[in-house]
């Protein structure tokens, strides 16, 4: 377990499933999606985000470097709202890392812009971050 795990509410942890992926990590389905970690602390800005009806939303990271990946750095997730780039809204799930890395990669790859369509939602009182990684196949 991280360090960064340690910190986090019970309740704020991220979910996802590896069997949800098939190959190389590729999502199963279309319906697949990753619940980002770590949100509760950024709640002031994903109410600013849907309050402004920005629509739609993907994420605005990069791969990690070598060196972030050596010392298992979590993946800070920012949203791109359209019109700007959000602070920092969630991170990826211990474990996950590898998934989101691939996606990018995979939408690099497709020649499409390197975003992860992502969809806000409301789950006991706060907004949670659901990345729908199952739209990069």
């Amino acid at each position: 377990m991280a360090a960064y795990d340690t910190a986090l509410d019970r309740n704020d942890l991220g979910k996802g499933s590896h069997g949800q992926y098939r190959g190389v990590l590729m999502p199963a389905n279309a319906r697949v999606r990753l619940r980002l970690a770590g949100s509760n602390p950024h709640q002031d800005e994903l109410t600013a985000i849907v309050e402004s009806g920005a629509n739609p939303l993907a994420t605005a990271i990069g791969k990690r470097s070598q060196q972030e990946e050596g010392a298992d750095a979590p993946i800070e997730v920012r949203l791109f709202t359209g019109s700007r780039v959000s602070g920092v809204v969630g991170l990826v799930p211990r474990g996950f890392e590898s998934v989101v890395d691939e996606a990018l990669g995979r939408l690099d790859t497709l020649g499409r812009a390197a975003r992860i369509p992502v969809e806000i939602v409301r789950k006991g009182g706060r907004y949670r971050v659901d990345l729908r990684i199952g739209l990069t196949r």
